[in-house]
């Protein structure tokens, strides 16, 4: 059964008279193999299912240890939370789409996964800018710390990061419902990349970049330069204590830093490879990071480098033997 592509095609190319409402999109499939694709949907499911499980168990030892109610653990959880909620945005559509081998995604659907993307990206993003911001003020100003990172602000951040990001998403929505005509339905990547669905529009290119751009700097420019300025204040204070207590100082920040390293690594890897790469399949994979496994790793890179939250787990593991 094929189903009719229904779509508003550019003006130029066809009379105004003919356009009809558009229903639906195409995604890309990483692989035609069969072989290929039966491989993916085992690899993407436990990569998903280990993700939600991993953030899933970092959130329940946070709650039930009451030394790691403190201001860093209450902002890794929410972290823990939005990667869940991320990486629940694409990866079941894409295992869904290779276990029914559809690429149709409703036009409906397409924007709320974009909405939903831009909203838990971004709120990945106001997170890690505030967990520096918390690792600056305990670094710098310990005596400080607990007046600074009462209960009360630490919520406030929360909730201001998440407002931020819904205020994102809207921009984003509100840019997108201009369009009514676009070149093709056919995007190529595995889920509703915003800036391939922009770059879809009949609009001209400079128009196209305007918001792509504004939401780059408003996302990506302040939330870095923020990271960037509270780890150049934290260099600067540990430079300043003896030998022996550098290490440790420094240690509190690793697994943090690591996160953000990542993060962004990925996050500038999709859009500078979407921009080189003239492979469609290319630039998925580069997604693939991104979207799943920079979310998958998050949970192991604090687990693994973090004393309190390894003895955390422990605490919980015999709690429910």
């Amino acid at each position: 059964m094929t189903l009719e592509r229904s779509l508003n095609w550019c003006p130029n190319n066809v009379e105004a008279g003919n356009l009809t409402q558009i229903y639906e999109f195409h995604l890309m499939m990483l692989s035609e193999d069969p072989e290929v694709q039966h491989f993916l949907f085992g690899l993407f499911l436990s990569m998903y299912l280990v993700t939600v499980l991993g953030n899933l168990l970092i959130i329940l030892a946070i709650s039930c240890d009451s030394h790691l109610h403190t201001p860093m653990y209450f902002f890794l959880a929410n972290l823990s939370l939005a990667d869940i909620c991320f990486i629940s945005t694409t990866v079941p559509k894409m295992i869904v789409n290779i276990q029914t081998h559809s690429r149709i995604i409703s036009y409906v659907g397409c924007l709320t996964q974009m909405s939903l993307l831009i909203i838990f990206g971004n709120m990945d993003d106001m997170l890690l800018t505030v967990m520096a911001y918390d690792r600056f003020v305990a670094i710098c100003h310990p005596l400080h710390y607990p007046i600074v990172m009462n209960p009360r602000l630490c919520r406030f951040l929360v909730w201001i990061s998440f407002l931020i990001s819904i205020l994102g998403c809207q921009i984003h929505n509100l840019i997108v419902l201009q369009f009514t005509n676009f070149k093709d339905v056919e995007i190529s990547n595995f889920y509703c990349d915003p800036t391939q669905v922009i770059n879809l529009t009949c609009s001209d290119r400079f128009s196209n970049d305007i918001p792509k751009y504004f939401l780059a700097i408003i996302y990506g420019f302040f939330p870095i330069s923020g990271i960037l300025l509270s780890y150049y204040k934290i260099i600067s204070s540990i430079m300043k204590i003896p030998s022996g207590g550098k290490y440790k100082a420094f240690s509190t920040c690793g697994s943090h830093l690591s996160v953000v390293c990542l993060f962004y690594g990925t996050t500038t890897g999709v859009y500078l490879g979407s921009a080189v790469s003239h492979s469609p399949r290319n630039s998925a994979l580069v997604s693939v990071m991104y979207t799943l496994v920079t979310p998958f790793l998050n949970p192991f890179i604090y687990s693994l480098r973090n004393r309190d939250i390894k003895g955390a787990l422990f605490k919980l593991q015999r709690k429910i033997i």
